[in-house]
């Protein structure tokens, strides 16, 4: 407001004789706990004190003495200490934007860095003669003739016999259908999930003790890819209309905060909260802007990596086309807008935070969590992974049992025990299909008398006959522990009822999330393959990144689930450049775990790339 170490007069008006009748209304404008030099021309505001009969607005119990001879305590008295320091200055401003900016601006030039080494590298093989794939340790591979069968005597996916020298070579097939041209131009949304094989055939090839990715990846590769290009078109429409009123509301209840001047809207850290324009914390909106620029370098590096594989497929490179993981980018580029639309809507929660808002904050985060969930199953099952439509759909269901949560969750207990009953069933049909490969289906008709018999036949069969040792016993190990963690949390949820519904959605998701990726991890190395130095790097930058953002995440500035004094009792100074506070550094490092995050889906399996596809299993 006014240069460093100037005097500042405060005007405190007492009124005598001041008597408030209960049957005339009675107003004030309170100035905000942040004044600002321009809503005061005349460089003087009003501090109003207003000192309430009982504790129950500071966080104190209610009571009242008695019903028909009610008193107030009249003889209260309050020790107050008002303290009354110069804003920071304008050059704070320019400086935290500039180093925030920098800052996320320093992984472009990392990611350009990188590129451009991989590039000379590709180069100097070019000039020695070596077009051989590489792994991405400095060794490379030529392609190999493949026995006519695989493991399990089948021939899917199987490259034929060639007399070509070794180096990269043209494929006649493409996964056992006829070449066709690269555009997906003529294929249709009709054409989506067929397969030449009949249902018996589905059942044969996906029902068998030993998968491999041949196995799971027959469809044609235009189907498939146009089928997950659905995710990215999809999530772009939802985060337009999900955006869009969530931007109006906020706005909403920042302007009723700037013209009332009632502080006791949004829960801000008032020791750390900087203003500018309209925005009573612009320093909480400042740090998300992490997410959007590390969202868009994902984008770029995944658009890299695509036109670099369409390249090969247009060349009818046979690595591109029947060696390593199916290259589908779909669901990437999914990932990408998700993390951007994170910043944008934690930017709109921190412009007003409080209880009924904190749901825009973590809708797209369990989207981030779902679609990674789906990318890492559909890197080894491709052909029958969910598509746009269910996926969406079911985090539309998840959203909607969120703001359920919110409204009911606090006290009602028939809430928990339908959640938690739906959080059961769900695990368990899941479970099923993830068990059986999307092969389990019974069917119902009205002269079928048998469907139960036949359904105790399956159960004492997988189940009871098998129970020693189950036919596919890595997934079932998965199952079972993944089915413990989301009892326990359908349980803990239904005895505790914890108040913050949307934190306990998030957590289930993670949680899931975290130990999907771990059980991949494993079986990946149990399977003799190997992680190349980059994905290693994301990994630990992953798992350093969140354990710092973690920490600066519990410091707890704020909260909304106690009184705005309570709220106001946790609030601490800044910590960086006297303009950012803890929570803002939350924001800076997940944002940077999330980039590690996606790079880790994104490049985990780099190795493959010079491995048979009838060589890589599946679980």
């Amino acid at each position: 407001m006014a240069p460093l170490g100037a005097q500042y007069k405060l005007l405190v008006t007492k009124i005598k004789h001041f008597q408030l009748q209960t049957n005339v209304a009675f107003h004030f404008t309170a100035s905000p706990s942040q004044p600002q030099k321009k809503d005061f021309p005349g460089e003087q505001f009003f501090v109003v004190f207003v000192i309430k009969p009982e504790d129950y607005a500071c966080g104190g119990s209610f009571f009242i003495q008695g019903k028909e001879n009610q008193t107030w305590n009249l003889q209260r008295t309050k020790n107050l200490k008002v303290t009354i320091v110069p804003s920071i200055k304008g050059s704070v401003y320019v400086k935290s934007i500039l180093l925030s900016s920098l800052i996320f601006f320093s992984f472009y030039l990392g990611c350009l860095l990188v590129a451009f080494v991989h590039y000379i590298r590709f180069q100097r093989k070019s000039i020695r003669g070596s077009f051989g794939s590489s792994d991405g340790s400095g060794n490379t591979a030529v392609s190999r003739p493949i026995a006519a069968s695989t493991p399990e005597g089948s021939n899917y996916g199987a490259i034929e016999e060639s007399s070509s020298s070794p180096g990269r070579q043209v494929s006649s097939s493409d996964g056992g259908h006829t070449c066709q041209s690269d555009t997906d131009s003529s294929v249709e949304e009709s054409d989506f999930d067929t397969m030449p094989d009949i249902e018996s055939d589905k059942n044969v090839i996906r029902t068998k003790m030993f998968l491999y990715l041949s196995d799971l990846s027959r469809k044609d590769r235009r189907i498939v890819s146009k089928k997950y290009k659905i995710y990215f078109w999809n999530i772009i429409t939802i985060a337009v209309f999900y955006a869009l009123p969530v931007i109006q509301l906020v706005i909403t209840y920042q302007t009723v905060a700037n013209v009332t001047g009632n502080q006791d809207i949004c829960y801000y850290n008032f020791l750390c909260a900087h203003p500018l324009g309209v925005l009573s914390a612009f320093n909480n909106i400042l740090s998300n802007l992490g997410h959007v620029l590390l969202g868009f370098l994902f984008l770029l590096i995944v658009l890299r990596r695509d036109i670099l594989h369409r390249r090969a497929l247009e060349a009818k490179d046979i690595f591109a086309m029947e060696y390593g993981i199916p290259k589908h980018f779909g669901v990437f580029y999914a990932m990408g807008i998700a993390l951007m639309m994170e910043g944008v809507l934690s930017a709109c929660y921190h412009v007003c935070p409080n209880y009924s808002n904190f749901q825009f904050d973590t809708s797209f985060m369990y989207m981030i969590a779902g679609l990674c969930m789906l990318k890492l199953y559909q890197t080894r099952h491709p052909d029958i992974n969910a598509s746009a439509y269910s996926a969406y759909a079911s985090f539309a269901v998840v959203i909607t049992l969120t703001v359920l949560g919110v409204v009911f969750g606090k006290n009602d207990l028939w809430f928990w025990v339908i959640f938690s009953a739906i959080h059961i069933l769900a695990s368990l049909a899941l479970s099923t299909q993830i068990y059986y490969m999307g092969r389990f289906k019974i069917v119902v008709s009205s002269t079928d008398l048998g469907i139960f018999r036949r359904a105790a036949l399956v159960f004492y069969t997988d189940f009871v006959q098998q129970c020693s040792r189950p036919l596919y016993m890595d997934r079932m190990v998965l199952l079972i522990v993944g089915n413990l963690v989301n009892w326990s949390f359908a349980l803990f949820g239904l005895i505790y009822r914890p108040r913050d519904f949307a934190s306990y959605m998030l957590g289930i998701f993670i949680c899931n999330l975290l130990l999907y990726l771990a059980f991949y991890i494993i079986m990946k190395l149990r399977s003799s393959e190997k992680l190349l130095p980059i994905p290693l790097f994301c990994i630990v930058a992953t798992a350093v990144m969140w354990a710092a953002a973690l920490y600066f995440f519990f410091q707890n500035l704020s909260t909304w689930e106690g009184t705005p004094a309570e709220s106001r009792e946790k609030n601490r100074e800044c910590i960086l450049l006297d303009f950012f506070d803890d929570h803002d550094i939350w924001h800076f490092l997940s944002a940077t775990a999330l980039f590690f995050s996606f790079l880790v889906l994104l490049t985990l399996d780099d190795d493959l790339d010079v491995v048979r596809r009838d060589q890589i299993p599946v679980f």
